[in-house]
């Protein structure tokens, strides 16, 4: 019998960074939010709900956009419930990213830059 490679919660988390990804490209453009995009996805282990992990093109409106969709979190979930093929979809929560402004920081200091 062939090993999974893969655990349900990969999937998941996989199929949600995939559909979260779309729907949050969608929302910047229609209601004007700054540049956001979905970076990583992390379910736990009940299913019961997915960390989504934003960056912004912008560091400094990051808490700006991360507020918004976490107003927008039910809604995005609405939407996830009539494309995804699960019992129930989780409840999202919106975290952002920083491992990306840490990495340029880190970058310029190496460069010498300030």
């Amino acid at each position: 019998m062939p090993s999974h490679s893969f655990t349900r919660s990969d999937r998941l988390s996989a199929e949600l960074r995939r559909l979260v990804g779309t729907l949050v490209h969608a929302a910047v453009r229609e209601h004007a939010l700054p540049s956001m995009s979905v970076s990583d996805v992390e379910c736990s282990k009940d299913f019961d709900v997915a960390t989504i992990y934003v960056t912004a093109l912008l560091p400094d409106q990051a808490p700006e956009g991360v507020k918004a969709l976490k107003a927008m979190a039910r809604d995005l979930r609405r939407q996830l419930s009539k494309i995804m093929r699960v019992r129930r979809v989780p409840e999202l929560r919106f975290k952002y990213d920083d491992s990306v402004d840490r990495g340029e920081r880190i970058e310029s200091l190496l460069r010498g830059e300030k």
